[in-house]
């Protein structure tokens, strides 16, 4: 099969498309033919300096395809049956095998490019609300990175719940995208400070959450965003910088900081049964998927690199 690899970490131009060998089948996973990949924060990470599986490495959380063959134990799923999956890594290739358990059949008539942008941001953003961030109907919530995929899903499920949505982004455009999906307050966070727009708009009492993906930087606006009892949920490091942060503030106020890691849990009933859920919500049109933009699978380094641009509003694909 074909796939984008890299033997070793650092900048997008370390991708190679290669020839590899197939993928094995094992009695509990699923073999599929991979028809979209949707690129996750991880995945840069992942990239730009993480653990490799082995040389070459195929990075990736999560793509969606139809099922080639299901291992001796797979009972629930079948041949020619439509699935987006999520593994440790794997996804830009042509072929990928997961754990059966790790992987959602997808609606009949739903876009598999659709499909394939879901579990992980938006059980990431479930999970970060409701799961860990306990949040409220009346509340007002502050979504860090808006137009990120885990921003864009927040935006939507906050505003669901009864949530007052405020959200940051580099730009007013991108701003202006996240608006249909239940936006109430956009802020520019190059152009502003974040801590003191949050206490304009709430008449300085703060937020009740702050969902927060980047860190680094980023997560002190967030502890000075807070009001009283307020929660942060820290998810991911898409700053790439140490978390170097006092915490001090937090005792004053009783308010909290929890991290958040979806792999923890995702294999559990719980976490399994919603994500499922939240795709019937997606195909029925109650939740929407932002996709920014495709690039052809030999095209792995270009697509990255967008990525890191930090111009996209949603997520970037790849199609093998």
């Amino acid at each position: 099969m074909k796939a984008a690899v890299y033997y070793e970490t650092g900048a997008p131009d370390v991708f190679k498309y290669e020839d590899v060998p197939d993928p094995h089948l094992f009695p509990q996973g699923v073999l599929i033919r991979v028809e979209a990949v949707s690129i996750e924060g991880g995945d840069t990470l992942n990239r730009g300096g993480g653990a490799m599986a082995g040389r070459p490495h195929i990075v990736g959380y999560q793509a969606a395809g139809t099922i080639l063959e299901v291992g001796s134990e797979v009972g629930d799923l079948k041949p020619g049956q439509r699935v987006v999956t999520v593994n440790a890594f794997g996804s830009h290739a042509e072929l990928r095998v997961v754990a059966a358990r790790t992987a959602w059949p997808v609606p009949d008539g739903m876009d598999i490019r659709i499909a394939a942008a879901i579990p992980v941001p938006f059980g990431t953003a479930h999970e970060c609300l409701f799961e860990f961030g306990r949040l409220k109907a009346g509340e007002t919530v502050l979504v860090q990175a808006g137009a990120s995929a885990v921003g864009i899903a927040a935006i939507q499920l906050a505003k669901q719940a009864g949530a007052t949505v405020i959200a940051t982004a580099s730009s007013e455009a991108r701003l202006a995208k996240l608006t249909p999906l239940g936006l109430d307050h956009g802020i520019d966070y190059a152009r502003a400070d974040v801590a003191q727009e949050i206490m304009r708009l709430t008449g300085n009492k703060g937020v009740d959450l702050v969902v927060d993906p980047v860190g680094g930087a980023t997560l002190p606006s967030s502890l000075a965003s807070l009001a009283y009892r307020g929660r942060i949920s820290l998810v991911g490091n898409a700053g790439r910088e140490p978390q170097k942060v006092d915490v001090s503030s937090l005792m004053p106020g009783n308010r909290s900081l929890t991290g958040v890691f979806l792999g923890a849990e995702i294999a559990t009933d719980r976490v399994h049964d919603n994500i499922q859920r939240l795709i019937g919500e997606v195909a029925a049109g109650r939740l929407s998927v932002l996709i920014d933009s495709t690039y052809p699978l030999s095209e792995a380094a270009a697509a990255h690199a967008y990525i890191e641009s930090r111009k996209a509003v949603g997520r970037v694909l790849l199609i093998p």
